[in-house]
This record gives C-alpha cells, structure tokens and sequence, in this order.
C-alpha cells in the first residue's frame, strides 16, 4: 500500500496535516521504504516509545554498526559525528545520565529566571525596532535574533567577537543533518560548520579556565566531570536546540495567527489571561519539529507490527500533536485550550532540557507583538523552507 508521506514535496511540507489523518485512520506502524523507517502517528505510541528504554537515539552503546546491520558513516562526516554524538540529544545509559544530571546544575530554574529581564528586554528592543521601522521580516528581524542572543549571554559569548554573527549561520548548517537523507552538500556544510563551532568554542573556554565569569561555559568548567568535547558539544546543542523551537514557533504561530483572525482578536483583548494558553496551543497546533527519530535495540510490537532491532522508527510529533484521540477538536485552533499535553519538548529522558527558557522567550515575543503591534498584518504570503523535520517559512513579511 502507497504511504501518503511525501517529505520531500512542497505541498506535503506546506501542510502535512490530511495525510497524518490518513496514516493514523489506517494503522499504528507504516514502512516507509525511501528512508528506510516505520512511521509512527498516533499519540499514545509517540508518547510510549519515547519513554521506552528498548529505543535509543544511538545504538553504538550496545552494537557496532556491522552488529546493527548499519553502514559506517563515511570518515569525511567525522567531525560532524564527533560533535553530534558527544551532545545530550545522541548520548544513552550511563553517559546521557551523567551529562544532563551535570549540565542541569548549570541550567537551573534560577538561571532561567535570572535571564527573564534580559529576555524581555531583547524582545522590547527588536519588536521596538520592528514597529519604529514600520514593519519587516518577523523572521529575520524578530525571531531569529532573540533566541541566538539569549543563548549567546548564557553562555558568555562577548558581543565584540565577530563570531557571535555566525552563530545562527553555524546552525542551520548542522541542522541541515538532521533532514532526512540529506545531500553531500549538506554534509559538506555541516562538516565544516562543526569544525568552526568546536574551534571557536575551544578557544572560548580556554579564556574562560583563565578568567571565568558568570556564564554558562565558566559553570561547566566548574563542574569538571565533563570533558572538552562533552563542553562543546553542549555547547552547540544548546544553540541548535535552544533556537529552533522559538524561531519556527513564533514565525508559524504568527502566520497561524494571521490565518484565524477571530482567535487573534480575542487574545488582543486579553493578553494576560490567555497567553500561556495561546503560546503551548500554538506549539501544539503547527510543531516546530515535526519527526524524532529512534533506533530500536530490541524488538518491539506497535500494535499487530512487529519492529526487529536494528529498525529505525520516525515518531511523527506534529500527528501526534493533531490526534483526535487525544486531543478534543485537534484540528481547531484553540488558545483557551486548557487541557493540552502536547509532546512538542518530547518525553522521557531526552525532554527538552531548555524547555521553560524556549517558553520564556516565546512568551516575551508574542507579548511584545500584541501590545505593541496592534494593527500587524501581513504584507505577503510566505513560502515554505524545503525542510520537513524541522519545518518553518523563510520569511514573513509584515506592516505594522
């Protein structure tokens, strides 16, 4: 039977919503040869397998990629993989445990608070400069400056150096990977992007052991249990991670927005009482991250399915997001939603650690915008970026 699953089609990306309606109407497990993985769609599995210890986000804790049935990545990939695996997001067991028990205590709640005027001050300057100018790209004016200089005050990037220009350029670059069957060119860009951010931040930590401040890269040296390259890879992941979610959220939110005036209207009338609602509907409503691939280590049965070890399963966040099964009226935009435990951060082990900063942020935004951006509207029809798994517009062009 032909899987209605087409990642790599406009049309699909644009609005991927009828056809996860149409894998969860028929079955819980789907073979998708072109990527060689089950899709997953329904909630109750996504939420599961999350959680389920016979997955993992890597297999070479257990296997060597022969006893996987997996080919090696090809050695020239081999700084993008040293970085890649050595990040929060791709370790297991005892590593993952480690690390994040570690990097946790440099990533508190009180750090969380402390940055909030910070936050709110970058909003208020960007939105500000938005509305002086008269409008703008909300994307690259609003959206992808704020989480970036978040990231970068956290950990202690100074504002002279020129790097910190780069730091979304580095990004995209990596997280072009994690597309599905990406292209040598890709690769090739984030083989040196990876080589870019780990030699920048070497030499940022080394003037951190000699003159450490209140950052998040002196903490770490503090904590001494991780290694260098342990440093850096979370480093990197904290940016990647730390951005994607606000960017692709606060720019497909507002173009959701855009598209249901009446719900827009309501929460121009009372921001306070609906914000947070609104924030964790529009995460819900239109995922930011749309797949999360697991391999699985032993086998498993999804529904009358069974997955051998050495599969790969696609968990399909934005269907899950969508599921009548468990959400009431999942299709309909609702910002009073009260009852919303959406899957947008994940679950289990690999939960988004910089989930209440991303909330933060994206509270800050939305924030700024209603108040003081009453009459914004848009000056354009946006296209979408040709990325599926983290899926967003490439630009949004407003008038205020």
């Amino acid at each position: 039977m032909d899987v209605p699953f087409e990642p790599w089609s406009p049309a699909f990306v644009a609005d991927p919503y009828p056809a996860y309606a149409e894998l969860r109407a028929t079955g819980r497990a789907h073979w998708y040869g072109p990527t060689r993985q089950w899709l997953i769609p329904h909630y109750e599995d996504v939420s599961s397998l999350l959680r389920d210890r016979r997955l993992g986000r890597t297999y070479t804790h257990r296997f060597t990629h022969e006893e996987f049935g997996r080919t090696p990545p090809p050695a020239a990939y081999e700084p993008f993989h040293t970085l890649n695996d050595h990040g929060l997001l791709d370790l297991e067991a005892a590593d993952h445990t480690r690390i994040r028990r570690l990097v946790s205590k440099a990533f508190t709640p009180r750090t969380v608070e402390n940055l909030a005027p910070t936050v709110r001050r970058l909003a208020g300057e960007l939105v500000g400069a938005l509305v002086e100018r008269g409008g703008g790209d909300l994307l690259a004016d609003v959206a992808e400056p704020l989480p970036v200089a978040v990231i970068a005050e956290m950990l202690g990037i100074p504002a002279e150096d020129e790097e910190r220009g780069r730091l979304r350029p580095w990004s995209a670059d990596i997280c072009g990977m994690f597309e599905l069957n990406p292209s040598e060119e890709t690769a090739r860009r984030a083989v040196q992007a990876s080589l870019d951010f780990s030699a920048y931040l070497r030499e940022l930590i080394e003037r951190r052991r000699k003159d450490p401040g209140e950052d998040l890269i002196s903490s770490l040296i503090a904590v001494e249990e991780l290694t260098e390259q342990e440093m850096i890879s979370t480093c990197v992941l904290l940016l990647n991670a730390g951005h994607e979610a606000t960017v692709n959220t606060t720019v497909n939110g507002w173009w959701t927005l855009l598209r249901h005036p009446e719900q827009l209207a309501a929460l121009r009338r009372d921001p306070d009482g609906m914000l947070s609602t609104a924030v964790e509907e529009l995460l819900r409503y239109d995922t930011p991250l749309q797949m999360f691939e697991r391999w699985v280590l032993d086998d498993i049965e999804v529904g009358d399915v069974r997955i051998p070890r050495g599969s790969e399963v696609a968990l399909l966040f934005g269907s899950a997001n969508r599921d009548p099964a468990r959400f009431a009226s999942p299709d309909v935009l609702d910002l009073t939603r009260k009852e919303n435990p959406h899957i947008t951060f994940g679950a289990g082990i690999h939960y988004c650690l910089g989930a209440p900063l991303a909330r933060l942020e994206l509270t800050a935004i939305f924030d700024e915008l209603i108040r003081r951006a009453p009459g914004l509207r848009l000056t354009a029809e946006p296209q979408w970026n040709p990325g599926y798994v983290i899926r967003g517009v490439n630009e949004l062009l407003v008038e205020v």
